[in-house]
Protein backbone atom coordinates (compact mmCIF):
# COMPACT_ATOMS: atom_id res chain seq x y z
CA UNK A 1 0.00 0.00 0.00
CA UNK A 2 1.14 3.29 -1.29
CA UNK A 3 -0.62 5.42 2.28
CA UNK A 4 -1.39 4.93 5.60
CA UNK A 5 -4.55 2.75 6.80
CA UNK A 6 -4.17 4.46 10.12
CA UNK A 7 -5.29 7.62 11.08
CA UNK A 8 -3.94 8.03 14.25
CA UNK A 9 -1.85 5.14 16.07
CA UNK A 10 -0.80 4.68 19.92
CA UNK A 11 2.60 2.95 19.80
CA UNK A 12 3.23 1.10 22.78
CA UNK A 13 7.17 0.00 23.54
CA UNK A 14 8.65 -1.76 26.06
CA UNK A 15 11.24 0.05 28.26
CA UNK A 16 13.36 -2.75 27.15
CA UNK A 17 13.30 -2.02 23.65
CA UNK A 18 15.43 1.12 24.37
CA UNK A 19 18.04 -0.89 25.99
CA UNK A 20 18.70 -2.54 22.70
CA UNK A 21 21.40 -5.29 22.85
CA UNK A 22 22.39 -3.79 27.00
CA UNK A 23 20.18 -5.61 29.83
CA UNK A 24 19.86 -2.32 31.53
CA UNK A 25 19.70 1.64 30.42
CA UNK A 26 19.03 3.71 27.32
CA UNK A 27 20.95 2.26 23.77
CA UNK A 28 21.70 5.74 22.14
CA UNK A 29 21.80 3.51 18.31
CA UNK A 30 18.73 2.01 19.48
CA UNK A 31 16.60 4.95 20.52
CA UNK A 32 17.70 7.14 17.76
CA UNK A 33 16.84 4.06 15.18
CA UNK A 34 13.21 3.81 16.52
CA UNK A 35 12.96 7.53 16.54
CA UNK A 36 13.68 7.71 12.51
CA UNK A 37 10.81 5.10 12.06
CA UNK A 38 8.56 6.82 13.38
CA UNK A 39 9.33 10.20 11.72
CA UNK A 40 8.80 8.17 8.72
CA UNK A 41 5.57 7.67 10.00
CA UNK A 42 4.36 10.82 11.13
CA UNK A 43 6.10 12.44 7.85
CA UNK A 44 2.92 9.98 5.80
CA UNK A 45 0.24 11.79 7.77
CA UNK A 46 -0.46 9.32 11.16
CA UNK A 47 -0.95 10.97 14.11
CA UNK A 48 1.34 9.11 16.85
CA UNK A 49 1.17 8.64 20.69
CA UNK A 50 3.92 6.94 22.67
CA UNK A 51 3.33 5.30 25.62
CA UNK A 52 7.04 3.58 27.01
CA UNK A 53 7.23 1.32 30.01
CA UNK A 54 10.26 1.42 32.55
CA UNK A 55 11.50 -1.61 32.54
CA UNK A 56 14.88 -1.36 31.57
CA UNK A 57 15.28 1.15 34.87
CA UNK A 58 13.22 0.25 37.31
CA UNK A 59 10.02 -2.72 37.86
CA UNK A 60 7.71 -1.67 40.55
CA UNK A 61 6.52 -5.43 40.45
CA UNK A 62 9.55 -7.32 40.70
CA UNK A 63 10.27 -4.50 43.40
CA UNK A 64 7.41 -5.03 45.58
CA UNK A 65 7.81 -9.13 45.28
CA UNK A 66 10.73 -8.77 47.66
CA UNK A 67 9.33 -6.85 49.89
CA UNK A 68 9.33 -3.27 48.76
CA UNK A 69 5.76 -1.71 49.51
CA UNK A 70 4.10 -2.32 45.83
CA UNK A 71 2.54 1.84 46.03
CA UNK A 72 6.03 2.94 46.50
CA UNK A 73 7.53 0.56 44.00
CA UNK A 74 4.97 1.58 41.48
CA UNK A 75 5.30 5.14 41.78
CA UNK A 76 9.03 4.64 40.98
CA UNK A 77 8.27 2.73 37.80
CA UNK A 78 6.17 5.86 37.09
CA UNK A 79 9.47 7.95 37.62
CA UNK A 80 11.24 5.35 35.60
CA UNK A 81 8.86 5.87 32.18
CA UNK A 82 9.18 9.81 32.49
CA UNK A 83 12.82 8.91 32.22
CA UNK A 84 12.57 7.06 28.87
CA UNK A 85 10.00 9.62 27.76
CA UNK A 86 12.32 12.53 27.96
CA UNK A 87 15.33 10.24 26.46
CA UNK A 88 12.68 9.34 23.54
CA UNK A 89 11.80 13.20 22.95
CA UNK A 90 15.29 14.38 23.07
CA UNK A 91 16.19 11.39 20.69
CA UNK A 92 13.13 12.51 17.69
CA UNK A 93 13.45 16.22 18.17
CA UNK A 94 17.04 15.61 17.05
CA UNK A 95 15.86 14.63 13.60
CA UNK A 96 13.23 17.79 13.51
CA UNK A 97 9.98 15.59 14.60
CA UNK A 98 8.11 18.08 17.14
CA UNK A 99 6.94 16.36 20.43
CA UNK A 100 4.97 16.88 23.82
CA UNK A 101 5.81 14.71 26.90
CA UNK A 102 2.64 14.72 29.19
CA UNK A 103 2.84 13.27 32.53
CA UNK A 104 0.12 11.82 34.28
CA UNK A 105 1.86 12.96 37.55
CA UNK A 106 2.46 16.44 37.88
CA UNK A 107 6.11 17.65 37.14
CA UNK A 108 6.24 21.07 35.34
CA UNK A 109 9.55 21.59 35.07
CA UNK A 110 9.86 18.66 32.66
CA UNK A 111 6.60 17.70 30.99
CA UNK A 112 2.94 19.04 30.45
CA UNK A 113 0.29 17.53 32.75
CA UNK A 114 -1.82 15.10 30.88
CA UNK A 115 -4.85 16.88 29.35
CA UNK A 116 -7.17 14.58 26.94
CA UNK A 117 -8.29 17.33 24.97
CA UNK A 118 -4.78 19.29 24.73
CA UNK A 119 -3.25 15.67 23.80
CA UNK A 120 -5.83 15.47 21.09
CA UNK A 121 -4.85 19.26 19.53
CA UNK A 122 -1.32 17.90 19.52
CA UNK A 123 -1.92 15.36 16.99
CA UNK A 124 -3.71 17.31 15.35
CA UNK A 125 -1.12 19.92 14.82
CA UNK A 126 1.16 17.04 13.95
CA UNK A 127 3.17 16.38 16.71
CA UNK A 128 4.26 13.06 18.55
CA UNK A 129 2.87 13.08 22.30
CA UNK A 130 4.64 11.11 24.40
CA UNK A 131 2.38 9.53 27.34
CA UNK A 132 4.42 9.24 30.77
CA UNK A 133 3.75 8.05 34.09
CA UNK A 134 1.60 5.60 33.14
CA UNK A 135 -1.95 5.93 34.75
CA UNK A 136 -0.60 8.30 37.39
CA UNK A 137 -1.99 5.35 39.97
CA UNK A 138 0.18 2.23 41.45
CA UNK A 139 -0.82 -1.25 40.66
CA UNK A 140 -1.58 -0.39 36.77
CA UNK A 141 0.71 -1.20 34.09
CA UNK A 142 1.92 0.57 31.09
CA UNK A 143 -0.36 -1.66 29.34
CA UNK A 144 -3.24 -0.78 31.03
CA UNK A 145 -2.08 2.71 30.46
CA UNK A 146 -1.73 2.70 26.99
CA UNK A 147 -5.20 1.02 26.81
CA UNK A 148 -7.14 3.44 28.47
CA UNK A 149 -4.80 6.48 26.75
CA UNK A 150 -5.70 4.64 23.23
CA UNK A 151 -9.32 5.44 23.87
CA UNK A 152 -8.93 8.79 24.97
CA UNK A 153 -7.42 10.06 22.45
CA UNK A 154 -9.39 7.83 19.94
CA UNK A 155 -6.53 6.01 18.55
CA UNK A 156 -7.16 3.44 15.47
CA UNK A 157 -5.38 1.00 16.90
CA UNK A 158 -2.34 0.19 19.30
CA UNK A 159 0.46 -1.07 18.09
CA UNK A 160 3.03 -3.04 20.53
CA UNK A 161 6.60 -3.81 19.73
CA UNK A 162 7.92 -6.57 21.57
CA UNK A 163 11.08 -8.73 21.04
CA UNK A 164 9.10 -11.32 19.29
CA UNK A 165 7.23 -10.88 16.07
CA UNK A 166 3.72 -11.83 17.05
CA UNK A 167 2.21 -13.96 19.71
CA UNK A 168 2.57 -17.61 20.38
CA UNK A 169 1.59 -20.81 21.86
CA UNK A 170 4.73 -20.87 24.43
CA UNK A 171 7.71 -19.23 24.54
CA UNK A 172 10.16 -19.64 21.19
CA UNK A 173 12.89 -19.49 22.58
CA UNK A 174 12.21 -21.97 24.86
CA UNK A 175 9.90 -24.53 22.72
CA UNK A 176 10.85 -24.67 18.95
CA UNK A 177 7.39 -25.86 18.36
CA UNK A 178 5.52 -23.28 19.31
CA UNK A 179 3.62 -21.90 17.11
CA UNK A 180 2.72 -18.30 16.24
CA UNK A 181 -1.33 -17.28 15.68
CA UNK A 182 -1.43 -14.43 12.90
CA UNK A 183 -4.83 -13.26 14.21
CA UNK A 184 -6.64 -13.70 17.94
CA UNK A 185 -9.62 -12.37 19.88
CA UNK A 186 -9.78 -10.42 22.68
CA UNK A 187 -11.26 -13.74 24.58
CA UNK A 188 -8.74 -16.00 23.24
CA UNK A 189 -5.76 -13.85 24.85
CA UNK A 190 -7.98 -13.71 28.29
CA UNK A 191 -8.49 -17.38 27.69
CA UNK A 192 -5.17 -18.63 26.90
CA UNK A 193 -3.43 -16.52 29.08
CA UNK A 194 -1.15 -15.46 25.94
CA UNK A 195 1.14 -13.09 26.95
CA UNK A 196 -0.10 -9.93 24.71
CA UNK A 197 -1.37 -7.17 27.54
CA UNK A 198 -2.13 -7.62 31.18
CA UNK A 199 -5.67 -8.76 31.36
CA UNK A 200 -6.76 -5.18 32.42
CA UNK A 201 -5.43 -3.88 29.30
CA UNK A 202 -6.98 -6.74 27.43
CA UNK A 203 -10.32 -6.12 28.55
CA UNK A 204 -10.71 -2.52 28.23
CA UNK A 205 -10.10 -3.06 24.46
CA UNK A 206 -12.43 -5.89 24.10
CA UNK A 207 -14.92 -3.25 25.83
CA UNK A 208 -14.43 -0.67 23.20
CA UNK A 209 -12.85 -3.22 20.26
CA UNK A 210 -10.09 -1.49 19.88
CA UNK A 211 -7.41 -3.79 18.19
CA UNK A 212 -4.05 -4.69 19.28
CA UNK A 213 -0.96 -5.77 16.46
CA UNK A 214 1.90 -7.25 18.25
CA UNK A 215 5.19 -7.04 15.97
CA UNK A 216 8.97 -7.40 16.74
CA UNK A 217 10.21 -3.60 17.14
CA UNK A 218 13.46 -4.88 16.39
CA UNK A 219 13.18 -5.24 12.79
CA UNK A 220 14.08 -2.33 10.89
CA UNK A 221 10.73 -0.60 8.70
CA UNK A 222 8.30 -2.73 10.87
CA UNK A 223 6.32 0.13 11.99
CA UNK A 224 5.87 1.96 9.08
CA UNK A 225 4.97 -1.49 7.64
CA UNK A 226 1.97 -1.87 10.39
CA UNK A 227 0.78 1.52 9.70
CA UNK A 228 0.89 1.11 6.17
CA UNK A 229 -1.32 -2.15 6.49
CA UNK A 230 1.18 -5.03 5.87
CA UNK A 231 0.37 -8.07 7.70
CA UNK A 232 3.14 -8.43 9.83
CA UNK A 233 3.08 -10.05 13.99
CA UNK A 234 -0.31 -10.89 15.63
CA UNK A 235 -3.39 -8.99 15.33
CA UNK A 236 -5.95 -8.91 18.30
CA UNK A 237 -9.42 -8.13 17.56
CA UNK A 238 -13.23 -9.10 18.32
CA UNK A 239 -13.39 -11.87 16.33
CA UNK A 240 -10.17 -13.93 15.12
CA UNK A 241 -12.17 -15.09 12.03
CA UNK A 242 -12.71 -11.27 10.74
Amino acid sequence: MDRPVYRRILLKLSGEALAGDQKFGIDPTTITSIAAEIKEVVESGTQVALVIGGGNIFRGLAASSKGMDRASADYMGMLATMINSLAMQDALEKIGVDTRVQSAIEMREVAEPYIRRRAIRHLEKGRVIILGAGTGNPYFTTDTAASLRAMEIAADVILKGTKVDGVYSADPVKDPSASKFSRLSYIDVLKKGLQVMDATATSLCMDNNLPIIIFNIKTPGNIKKVVFGEEIGTIVKGDSND
